[in-house]
């Protein structure tokens, strides 16, 4: 696959700003007849005695040891006070000058070198020297460029009203460490100052980095930057929970989270959600974390997952793609497989249409007529054709648990189902109240297919009672449509047994979102038990306060406390007296179904 262009990485930037080196880059201007122009970047307008200075810079070499020489600061200075743009120059471990560069008074032009990157734990061999009018230091955009292009160093020479070189700015990459800044920032000095060693001073800066990106296991599990980005009024305590949520789904889905950014924001950017800002410093963290995807809390429409493709160079998912991926891999069921690919295919169907144009259908008439259909419409109508075989097969699915639930029924047996929100306890409770083997994993949606089995209850009274698939908030809409005849079986419950993490500092928000989600399918009246589960986790009597607070039962089923109080509220919910009747109208409702089908 082509590397974009350096004018695709990170798009045009906002006018009146600063604007690195990379977003700008173009091909050198056109030659005048009979001339080969050699200046990369905006030579329109030089004079030519101008380009020839400009040119002349090819025949200057850099000793060895030295970074910068004051001679060649002093005439990029003079060159930059002559004409009034920036000037650079590239220059590679040898000391020879690889490239010239001439901007205008905010930016500076570097070629398109094809591929961005430079090897993992390698730096380019190049470093970027160049001026900047007045004395101001490195900009965001100049170390944006160090980190995307991996430089050996970036050197920013300020010029006076003299045309003579001031202050010489140096930021160079280094190893990843803990305090969490890839760029090491040096004093500024005069460029006469800057004696360092530079053959024995890249050598071991490289070999540091290049240890540290040695580091990573054969075998490792994808690495990835989450970024969340808020509007409106939310507090930070809310912010810093909606990140900790989406890191534990990256770790349920194997993800190895590097870095977290997060930003809030009056309003969302239409184009790459983050600001131009933001999108540089995710860059940068990207790179320097060698990750290999990105993910954003919030979904992303397709144009955004296309935008920010392009910038960042690397996979970007939403919390959408992450929730289906975690499903792709739990599910073990026919029924499960098939809701999840459903799901998948509804999801990616609208981002087939953000291809390449070219992929479009050619247009009939005159030299417009093609061979018919072109791979981006195979793709679509087979997707389309493949979701109509899903639904037909998940209808079939469906009458069939229809039946079944008919003949569970008839024997008059109440449903009791286990609701609640991912990783609150649900299979614990379960296993505990039923001593059967049921999967039980720290981690988000461990259980996906519904799992029943039959309770006793004393006077040789049985209940079904059924774990269910966990829910989250803002529940991705095409995974509750390709549920939806699983979350069906919750029709079927005569009490919800709502699991709630009591350890949890957001427990009431939780509460609300499977709330939301069960009054979305149409079942917000079927009555339940609020069962508070992790009290173990907690200080003595702080769980059973909150239980209290919310009129529900503190337990912790790890350790089978308060399961007993837990049984005998639910004994007493399920055989009052007007249970019977529900369950009759419920009976009556599914044959009524059974018929009209």
């Amino acid at each position: 696959m082509r590397a974009p262009h350096a004018a695709e990485v990170l798009g045009d930037p906002p006018r009146g700003k600063a604007t690195s080196a990379i977003l700008r880059a173009r091909p050198t201007a056109h030659p005048r007849q009979g001339e080969s122009i050699r200046v990369f970047g905006n030579t329109q307008g030089l004079k030519a005695h101008q380009v020839r200075q400009l040119e002349r810079l090819y025949r200057r070499r850099l000793p060895a040891e030295r970074l910068v020489t004051q001679e060649l600061a002093r005439e990029l200075a003079g060159l930059t006070a002559e004409t009034g743009r920036r000037v650079g120059v590239l220059v590679d471990r040898r000391g020879q000058v690889e490239h010239v560069m001439v901007g205008d008074a905010r930016v500076i032009e570097l070629p398109d070198w094809g591929r961005m990157r430079a090897g993992r734990g390698r730096l380019r061999g190049l470093r970027l020297l160049h001026t900047h009018l007045g004395d101001e230091p490195l900009t965001a955009d100049d170390l944006t460029d160090l980190a995307l292009l991996r430089l050996d160093a970036t050197v920013a020479i300020s010029t006076d009203e003299d045309g003579l070189p001031g202050l010489a700015y140096t930021a160079a990459l280094r190893a990843a460490n803990d305090a969490g800044d890839p760029i090491e920032h040096f004093e500024p000095v005069p460029p006469a100052r800057l004696d360092l060693d530079f053959p024995a001073w890249i050598r071991e800066r490289e070999e540091d980095i290049a240890r540290a990106a040695s580091t990573r296991a054969v075998g490792e599990g994808e690495r990835a930057v989450l970024v969340s980005v808020t509007q409106g009024r939310r507090n930070e305590d809310e912010r810093e929970m909606q990140v900790a949520e989406l890191r534990e789904l990256a770790r349920a889905a194997g993800v190895e989270v590097v870095d977290e950014v997060t930003q809030h924001r009056a309003r969302i950017d239409p184009k790459t959600v983050v600001g131009a800002g933001k999108l540089q410093d995710l860059v940068v963290r990207a790179l320097w974390n060698d990750a290999d995807l990105v993910i954003f809390d919030q979904n992303l429409s397709p144009t955004q997952a296309r935008n920010l493709g392009e910038r960042l160079e690397l996979r970007v998912i939403d919390r959408t793609q992450l929730i289906l991926d975690i499903f792709a891999q739990r599910a073990s069921s026919r029924d499960g497989k098939l809701q999840v690919e459903l799901a998948q295919l509804r999801y990616r169907t609208p981002r087939l249409a953000q291809r390449d144009s070219s992929l479009s259908r050619l247009a009939g008439g005159i030299g417009g007529r093609g061979p018919g259909e072109t791979k981006l419409e195979v793709d679509r109508r087979r997707v389309r054709d493949r979701i109509a075989r899903l639904e037909r097969e998940l209808k079939q699915l469906r009458r069939g648990r229809e039946g079944r639930r008919k003949r569970r029924d008839r024997q008059g047996l109440p449903v009791l189902s286990i609701v609640g929100y991912t990783n609150a306890g649900k299979s614990t409770l379960l296993r505990a109240l039923t001593r059967s083997e049921v999967v039980v994993k720290d981690e988000m949606f461990a259980t996906l297919d519904p799992a029943s089995r039959r309770l006793r209850f004393p006077h040789e009274r049985d209940v079904i009672i059924t774990d269910t698939v966990g829910f989250i908030r803002d529940l991705p809409q095409d995974l509750v449509e390709a549920f939806r005849a699983t979350l069906e079986e919750l029709r079927d419950a005569d009490l919800f047994l709502h699991v709630v993490d009591a350890a949890t500092p957001d427990c009431e928000r939780r509460i609300e979102a499977v709330r939301k989600v069960l009054s979305d399918i149409g079942l917000a009246d079927t009555p339940e038990v609020l069962v508070f589960n992790q009290t173990d986790r907690l200080p003595p009597g702080v769980g059973e306060a909150i239980a209290q607070r919310h009129d529900g039962v503190a337990v912790s089923a790890l350790r089978g406390e308060g399961l007993a109080e837990l049984l005998e509220r639910v004994a007493k919910q399920l055989w009052r007296e007007d249970i019977p009747a529900l369950r009759r109208r419920r009976l009556s409702a599914l044959t009524a179904g059974g018929r009209q089908q």
